[in-house]
């Protein structure tokens, strides 16, 4: 319930939502001196409002925060309801610079809100939408029945069968205790459990495994499955594949991986909050030996067990920018291609100094 994962959609609230709507910090100014936007909260319900004109002459957009997107670890986007579509808002949080910024794909200095949101957009961030068939433009979807967040489902495939092993014939659900008795319950292999590497793996390329082509409706990919026929993905294994978005092709790339058996759960346990980054250090260290980095004898006891940040470091992102006060602002990311990167160690050992 406290992940990233679980908490990367909601509804609004005041602890959902991580932006400030005080008078002091709840403006973004533009580009254009005459393009403003206000972030307010009235009723429990909160707005974003552009202003367009000079003063005396400004004209007003307001549009409601419907839904809520990211966990506010990087930072947080927020979507409308227009009719049965949804659109991205044109202001963002970020979460390093603790104020609000120009939403990633508006350009500074203009009063957009038509950002229209795809499927393939909600398949990433959400647990299910159902898209509603037979309009001729746009991408429509049901307001009333839809599950934020990223649940178990997404993960370990339909719980029916889980829930039926736990239960007995009337529906009543088994206690440990009746269950340790001898009560008759079926041992039921949920995913990833008992899935060969690539089916595991294919679970989170879902997702970070690229911006790709859905080749069939949304959300309709189970765990067990193959991902191919369903979401077309970046396959060129010569093509520069960028830091945000598409991790599992990075670490695809990595000797680790190519050399071992490991897939994503075996750094990351996805039941639990995300750790700070060094912290993963200690799963480098279950092959590797420290003093075989040829760094090792240069750096002071505390960094030989970070191994992240110089094989993994965070770059910026090509396609995950900002506009924030006439320059266009990348978003660092963490490179999950585990390799050697001479500048990293460089700086790493600047910092030591």
């Amino acid at each position: 319930m406290t992940t990233r994962h679980h908490l990367d959609s909601a509804l609004p609230s005041a602890t959902t939502i991580h932006g400030h709507f005080d008078p002091e910090h709840n403006m973004m100014t533009s580009l254009d001196p005459d393009v403003a936007f206000r972030m307010s909260a009235k009723g429990g319900a909160f707005y974003e409002t552009s202003f367009e004109g000079a003063p005396g002459h400004q004209k007003a957009h307001t549009e409601k925060m419907d839904i809520v997107i990211g966990s506010g670890a990087k930072g947080q986007t927020f979507l409308y309801w227009r009719g049965d579509e949804l659109f991205e808002l044109p202001v963002s949080y970020w979460t390093a610079l603790d104020r609000w910024v120009n939403s990633p794909g508006y350009v500074d200095g203009t009063a957009n809100f038509d950002r229209a949101i795809t499927p393939r957009c909600l398949e990433c961030h959400t647990t299910y939408f159902q898209e509603l068939a037979g309009a001729k433009t746009g991408f429509h979807f049901e307001k009333q029945h839809f599950v934020l967040g990223i649940s178990c489902e997404r993960c370990h495939g339909p719980g029916a069968e889980h829930v039926r092993s736990h239960s007995n014939q009337s529906g009543t659900s088994l206690t440990s205790g009746e269950a340790a008795g001898g009560a008759s319950m079926e041992i039921v292999k949920m995913p990833p459990m008992g899935l060969e590497r690539d089916q595991q793996v294919d679970i989170c390329a879902q997702c970070h495994g690229g911006i790709g082509h859905g080749l069939t409706p949304a959300f309709s990919f189970k765990p067990g499955e193959a991902l191919a026929p369903h979401i077309s993905l970046e396959a060129n294994p010569l093509a520069r594949v960028d830091v945000h978005g598409n991790q599992v092709a990075l670490l695809q790339k990595s000797k680790c991986f190519q050399s071992s058996s490991m897939t994503c759960s075996t750094c990351h346990n996805l039941h639990e909050p995300e750790r700070q980054a060094a912290t993963y250090s200690d799963k480098c260290l279950t092959c590797h030996q420290a003093s075989a980095c040829p760094t090792f004898s240069k750096m002071s006891p505390p960094a030989v067990t970070n191994c992240i940040d110089c094989h993994m470091p965070l770059e910026e992102s090509n396609s995950l920018r900002v506009d924030l006060e006439d320059q266009q602002v990348p978003i660092k990311v963490r490179n999950h291609w585990i390799r050697v990167y001479p500048s990293s160690a460089k700086a790493h050992l600047n910092s030591e100094r």
